[in-house]
């Protein structure tokens, strides 16, 4: 790991979590814990922002950041909520509404993606976790949500970014603060797995992050 650097935190409220934990640490002070001396982490995701609204962070990015990580695409999923509650005759007409929606989250993912990538820093993704088991419909959620996963993997893998899979980290009911906001507890776990890419070399490679 480099003597110094600047790691920058873009995209929703997976990192921007401070207003769910009143009195404790949010994601990014977490993460200069995880840092060592001569480190610094910049927050600019932006609680309730989309994948279109991430190329608009990055233009706030200091001229010293070294290392990119995106965690986004939550919002997105939940704008296409109301598609799982369209009527449909058969499971796999149920697939075909749900697949146009898929297909315009890849774009607008993809597309956010390489806008990034054009800072030339090496960069990491996260994926859209799954919420508490104990949360109604959490088995359609996990379903739903794994279609969006989905981009956000084959988006990584086929521009050799490495992927941070949140849902393997974020696995017990103390990580959320609310259905779809990390606690404390679920907050340490991402600024550790962040920490260790960054101690792993910040690697430019494909490679799945998961704890």
């Amino acid at each position: 790991m480099a003597a110094s650097g600047h790691v920058v935190l873009l995209g929703d409220s997976i990192f921007d979590n401070g207003v769910y934990v009143p009195g404790g640490p949010d994601v990014v002070q977490q993460l200069q814990v995880e840092l060592p001396s001569g480190w610094d982490a910049t927050l600019l995701a932006v609680d309730g922002d989309v994948t279109t609204g991430v190329p608009r962070q990055l233009r706030s990015a200091p001229v010293n950041a070294t290392h990119l990580v995106v965690s986004v695409g939550g919002n997105d999923a939940l704008g296409y909520a109301d598609v799982l509650q369209q009527p449909a005759g058969s499971v796999g007409e149920g697939l075909l509404l749900l697949a146009g929606a898929q297909q315009q989250f890849a774009a607008d993912y993809e597309a956010m993606l390489d806008a990034v990538l054009t800072a030339g820093l090496p960069t990491a993704v996260c994926t859209i976790y799954d919420t508490r088991p104990s949360e109604p419909g959490h088995p359609m959620i996990r379903t739903g949500i794994a279609l969006f996963n989905d981009c956000i993997t084959r988006a990584a893998f086929s521009r050799g970014v490495p992927l941070i899979d949140l849902r393997l980290i974020c696995t017990e009911p103390g990580d959320y603060a609310n259905p779809i906001e990390p606690s404390v507890q679920g907050g340490r776990k991402i600024a550790t797995a962040i920490g260790g890419w960054l101690t792993g070399g910040g690697s430019r490679r494909s490679e799945v992050v998961a704890r």
